[in-house]
């Protein structure tokens, strides 16, 4: 049995902004507590939201008003990377994690994120994943998931986002985490049939808990409280 503890939190789909509250909590509760507490994992949904990272000069009022007007919420962030766009039909993972318990690497404990979805994509799907120098996991020229993380005193914050079933129209509005020339796509864009949150779920969960060398056991949100 793997000696890391990690507590899973599932949220269904949530607003952007509660969500960030709870990772805040979190991560302020990973910082202070005396315990041997290696961490949490949210798995959110979000409502229709853009959201960009500390290079918050690139982008000016009119374009945040001209997102809003789709019918998405446009929020700064603190994370690292560009813009990019969370809603339904992505799976969104948050992982908590107190890097002193795992190796307090970050270079470290992206590669292990991306590699999670490299496994994922590649051992359960038959796809041909890989990274790349561009932060985030690829299939050709297209990115399938986005990472985006901060670390605070070895405390990890935001996370991945992978795209399952997501409305990847919602994408054609901006130039995704600031690279021109290159696409998105999805899981079930690729296989060419619906694959949900739900699907992918319970794999994407057995690929982190090997890649970080930890057990994921279930929580409440009640008792995290």
């Amino acid at each position: 049995m793997n000696s890391r503890l990690v507590k899973l939190i599932k949220l269904g789909q949530m607003r952007y902004d509660p969500c960030l509250k709870l990772q805040n909590h979190l991560s302020e509760t990973l910082k202070t507590t005396a315990i041997n507490e290696c961490g949490y994992l949210i798995i959110v949904e979000h409502e229709p939201v853009y959201t960009i990272g500390i290079r918050q000069r690139d982008y000016d009022i009119l374009l945040e008003n001209n997102l809003v007007k789709l019918g998405a919420e446009f929020k700064r962030t603190n994370r690292g990377g560009l813009i990019t766009f969370h809603g339904p039909g992505q799976l969104i993972a948050y992982p908590i994690l107190n890097l002193k318990y795992f190796q307090p690497s970050v270079r470290w404990y992206v590669t292990n994120l991306e590699t999670t979805i490299v496994n994922l994509c590649n051992k359960t799907y038959g796809l041909n994943a890989n990274t790349t120098p561009d932060t985030g996991v690829w299939i050709g020229n297209n990115k399938i998931c986005a990472v985006g993380i901060r670390c605070s005193r070895y405390v990890t914050t935001h996370g991945i986002a992978l795209n399952c079933n997501t409305d990847l129209s919602w994408f054609k509005h901006i130039i995704p985490c600031g690279l021109h020339n290159k696409g998105v796509t999805s899981l079930s864009s690729i296989l060419k049939k619906d694959i949900s949150i739900n699907d992918v779920l319970p794999n994407f969960l057995i690929h982190f808990s090997k890649s970080f060398s930890c057990e994921i056991v279930n929580s409440e949100l009640d008792e995290i409280k």
